[in-house]
């Protein structure tokens, strides 16, 4: 690949080798977990100040000044025409689920530090400050809330958080004392859209891997993310009568585990016909004699769409085929909604930086994909503070949350070029 040109700069170094950077960066912050023989990172471990202590080094090589704030997140500045200016925001995370892959957060954020690198190196200032954020919770493994570090940056923070505890009983106020932390600082980290001094932001970018299959099944490298899906999420209880199986016929039964395997069926083809995602991932069932007629039948519903009104009415369809089985059936439902967030759409204008950055990368005049995303992004608690948009990362077979995720250095490649000449964009359209 032939030395990359942007924005009058003239590079001595190739877009492949910094992509090849990346990967070999990608694998290095996979050896640092809590899990023998696979990754995990969580959230105020050891494993985040080793990979946060990375991240500043890299930071810190490509040309910025960089802190760590108040919930941990690690940033990175780069000082636009003047020193002071409101920041457009790169970033993603560094935290995982367990057994993860390499590529799920931390790729976007290695991209936003390579972006930052050629910025820096380049002859010409942005309109704005550059920071790279390295949040180090997203996935809500260790806590069970997630978006905790950049619910802190949208100052929607809550003190019912700090109640919060791991496995081991350790709280998370606890566990921000441990690392080194100060609870009480935690609203520092906010930051404000209407601010003009350093404090202020001026949008968000967000690369990721797509999570999914439409970009390799189009062989396309890059897309642009539409809009972030709202989540529901149930606990679902159907309520029967436990009764010995051999003595029990079918007519006196009241099977809760029949009756919840029937709505399980519905429920799948509910989320097909209606075009949302709609997934039972656990069940539990009581007494679980394996000659006893189930008598209480427990299991989650993660509900999503594109939009929350589509997200909605799928659920009243849910709901009234649950009322109607559990009449037929002589049973009980118990519904408890344990979480929801609405759906984020992402904002015309980045969403328009995104396509002419992808345009640019990939030497082509046609509209990128337009995807919605099915998973849930540092994007989306960002988006309550400030305008965002996000860049999706072709991954191979959609395979994400895995050890097998995996991307092409060719398609890091394009997408760092992409997002350097998408932040370019934003630029021009911030002076115009």
């Amino acid at each position: 690949m032939s030395v990359t040109q942007t924005a009058g700069q003239h590079r001595t170094e190739t877009t492949a080798s910094a992509a090849a950077r990346i990967m070999e960066r990608c694998d290095e912050l996979g050896t640092h977990s809590s899990m023998e023989g696979g990754i995990e990172r969580v959230y105020l471990s050891p494993e985040h100040a080793e990979v946060d202590a990375l991240a500043a080094g890299w930071m810190t090589e490509a040309g910025l000044r960089t802190w760590r704030d108040a919930s941990g997140s690690r940033i990175g500045r780069l000082e636009g025409e003047r020193p002071g200016l409101p920041a457009l925001i790169l970033g993603s995370h560094l935290d995982t689920v367990p057994d993860a892959g390499r590529y799920d957060g931390p790729l976007g954020v290695l991209l936003a530090i390579e972006v930052a690198r050629r910025i820096a190196a380049s002859d010409r200032r942005l309109p704005f400050a550059l920071e790279t954020y390295a949040f180090h919770e997203e996935e809500g493994v260790r806590f069970g809330a997630t978006l905790l570090c950049s619910r802190a940056l949208a100052d929607t923070w809550t003190d019912d958080l700090w109640e919060l505890q791991d496995a081991d009983g350790i709280s998370l106020a606890e566990a921000f004392g441990t690392f080194g932390l100060d609870p009480a600082t935690i609203q520092d980290a906010a930051r404000r859209h209407q601010d003009d001094g350093p404090k202020g932001v001026v949008g968000y970018l967000e690369a990721h891997i797509e999570q999914g299959s439409l970009l390799e099944e189009a062989d396309l490298p890059l897309g642009v993310v539409t809009s972030i899906a709202g989540a529901r999420r149930f606990e679902i209880t159907v309520t029967g009568e436990a009764r010995h199986a051999g003595g029990t016929p079918y007519s006196r039964r009241k099977d809760a585990l029949v009756g919840a395997s029937e709505i399980v069926v519905e429920i799948e083809r509910i989320g097909k016909e209606r075009d949302v995602i709609a997934t039972v991932g656990q069940m539990s069932v009581e007494p679980g004699g394996v000659n006893v007629v189930p008598g209480t039948a427990v299991f989650s519903l993660d509900l999503r769409a594109e939009t929350d009104q589509r997200r909605d009415d799928a659920w009243q369809l849910i709901r009234a085929a649950l009322d109607e089985m559990a009449t037929r059936r002589g049973l009980g439902v118990d519904i408890n909604q344990i979480h929801e967030a609405r759906s984020v759409t992402c904002a015309p204008q980045l969403m328009r930086a995104v396509e002419t950055g992808i345009q640019q990368a990939t030497g082509t005049t046609a509209e990128p994909m337009r995807i919605w995303s099915r998973a849930g992004h540092d994007a989306m608690a960002v988006a309550e503070m400030c305008d965002i948009a996000m860049m999706f990362i072709r991954c191979h077979d959609g395979i994400s949350h895995a050890p097998d995720e995996s991307v092409l250095t060719d398609d890091v490649a394009v997408a760092l070029d992409a997002y350097e000449a998408a932040v370019w964009a934003l630029a021009d359209q911030y002076q115009n």
